[in-house]
C-alpha cells in the first residue's frame, strides 16, 4: 500500500467524533448528562430505500460505507467546543452489535479530559459505568503528568478519563 503525504488543501483541524450506539434517546441522554454536553441537533432517518441510487450504489452504500443502512443521528456539544456524534442503525439486520476491542483493526476510543480525577473515581459507582484497572500515573517522558483511566460505557464503548498536571493541583 502507498501511503500519501502530501497535505490535503484546506483542512483546518478535526470537527467531531462518530460512534453507533443501539438506542439514541438512552445514549444522548447518557453522554449529555454524565459527560455535561448539549444536543445541537439531531437528523434522520436516513434511509436507503428512500433515497435514489447514487453511482449505481444504493444511497447509504455510496455516501457511509453500509449497504441497506437506516440510521439517525445526534450532534452533542461540550463546553470546550469538542463535538461527539452518535448514531443509532436500524438497518441493515446483520449488522455487528458489540464495538470492536482496541486491538481490533477499526479499535478505538474516545478520551475525555476531567480536572479531578480522584473526585471522579470516588463517586465511581454513580456513573453507570464499568472501570477498568487503575489509575495509570505517568510520571516519567513527554507525557509525565497524566494519570488516566479507561471505562467502559453502557453499551462497552472504550472511553478514557485524563487528568493532566496533577502536581499543579
Amino acid at each position: 500500500m502507498s501511503i500519501k503525504t502530501r497535505n490535503m488543501p484546506g483542512v483546518e483541524g478535526m470537527d467531531h467524533v462518530g460512534m453507533t450506539i443501539p438506542n439514541l434517546d438512552e445514549a444522548v441522554a447518557f453522554y449529555s448528562t454524565l459527560l455535561n454536553a448539549k444536543e445541537i441537533f439531531r437528523l434522520g432517518p436516513f434511509d436507503a430505500r428512500e433515497f435514489p441510487e447514487v453511482d449505481g450504489k444504493d444511497w447509504s452504500l455510496a455516501h457511509v460505507n453500509v449497504a441497506d443502512g437506516r440510521f439517525t443521528l445526534a450532534m452533542l456539544e461540550y463546553g470546550n467546543g469538542s463535538r461527539l456524534e452518535l448514531f443509532q442503525y436500524d438497518r441493515p439486520e446483520d449488522r455487528r452489535t458489540t464495538p470492536p476491542k482496541n486491538s481490533d483493526l477499526g479499535g478505538h476510543h474516545i478520551a475525555f479530559k476531567v480536572s479531578n480525577l480522584d473526585k471522579v473515581l470516588e463517586l465511581r459507582s454513580e456513573y453507570g459505568l464499568t472501570f477498568m484497572a487503575g489509575p495509570i500515573e505517568i510520571t516519567e517522558g513527554p507525557a509525565a503528568g497524566q494519570r488516566i483511566i479507561y471505562v467502559l460505557d453502557p453499551w462497552n464503548n472504550q472511553l478514557e478519563l485524563v487528568e493532566y498536571e496533577r502536581a499543579a493541583k
